[in-house]
């Protein structure tokens, strides 16, 4: 197999495999550290992701959520996309995430709902009777940056006390 290295020659440089885009992209790519290096740019940008299931219908229980997390675990190696925090209400779920500058938030929102939906009609098929038009999400989601330095513990801690009734934010008081 062909090979060759990133100064050009393999005196001094390392050896890539020409093929392979994925060894290319493994060297000049960081994101085992804070902040991510990838290529000349540091990113240590997090957002703070809120997608609700469609017509808002309280769905999402254990089975449902697992299937979610499911779709999830792998989504750092394919698409450079961390998860850090998950937490779901009976409608919505909130998302702590960092991804790489190179997507925009609403290619990543795209990512996120169709591999989680995909996952949850192959774990659950019944769900589709409850949704008229076989899509799980809505389309639209919120979707707001994170500082790493600010405020990042307090959106941590909300994602994490989401679904508990003490914690509820109450909008209207009747």
């Amino acid at each position: 197999m062909p090979q060759s290295t990133l100064s050009g020659g393999f005196q001094g440089g390392l050896p890539l495999i020409r093929r392979s885009r994925k060894c290319y992209y493994r060297l000049m790519t960081n994101t085992d550290t804070n902040p991510w290096h990838w290529y000349h740019n540091v990113s240590e940008c997090y957002y703070h992701i809120q997608i609700t299931v469609k017509y808002r219908k309280a769905l999402l229980n254990s089975k449902l959520e697992q299937a979610i997390l499911d779709s999830m675990k792998n989504i750092k190696e394919r698409y450079a996309i961390e998860i850090y925090n998950v937490g779901f209400d009976q409608n919505h779920i909130h998302l702590l995430a960092q991804f790489l500058p190179k997507y925009s938030g609403g290619q990543v929102i795209r990512i996120l709902k169709s591999l989680s939906a995909k996952m949850v009609f192959l774990q659950c098929p019944e769900i589709k009777k409850e949704l008229y038009g076989g899509e799980f999400w809505t389309d639209g989601y919120y979707i707001a940056t994170v500082s790493g330095r600010g405020s990042k513990k307090v959106i941590e801690s909300y994602i994490t006390n989401q679904g508990r009734a003490s914690n509820q934010p109450r909008l209207f008081a009747l």
